[in-house]
């Protein structure tokens, strides 16, 4: 895939030629729990065809974000798990998560305290100050 100038212009604009395209955060996602085999990464992540899958894991590993590890010669099969670069979209995919959560009704899945069930909110955070940036004189600036 080819990615225009303009579109690495910005950090948004990397981050969506990296991972904006369908399919591949459902990828992700799936991998947080620990690595995966090709056939239970088409089960948790349902509807992708088997060609896109692998497409998106090819890209996934050669942008670093994935290691396949080979568990058969013959023939060669591969399990799957994230990289520290990879695991570090976990949070990307919990706000993503609670978004969609937050929009698609009260009793939709989506990231839960463990004690109570409460369906959780991002706070931006500073871990210089140790302040988040809704706390009096926790200011957030965009650059």
């Amino acid at each position: 895939m080819s990615v225009s100038a303009a579109a690495l212009s910005s950090p948004l604009g990397t981050a969506m030629a990296r991972v904006g395209d369908r399919w591949t955060l459902q990828v992700v996602e799936a991998l947080l729990d620990g690595p995966s085999r090709f056939s239970e990464l088409q089960q948790a992540v349902s509807g992708v065809a088997t060609n896109v899958l692998s497409a998106r894991l090819r890209r996934l590993e050669a942008d670093g974000l994935v290691v396949a590890s080979p568990y058969s010669e013959r023939p060669p099969r591969y399990s799957y798990r994230l990289t520290d670069a990879g695991t570090a979209l976990a949070g990307v995919v919990v706000l993503l998560t609670g978004w969609g959560a937050g929009h698609a009704g009260p009793d939709a899945p989506g990231p839960r305290h463990g004690v109570c069930g409460t369906g959780l909110e991002a706070r931006w955070y500073c871990p210089t100050c140790a302040r988040t940036a809704d706390e009096p004189e926790g200011e957030l600036v965009w650059l």
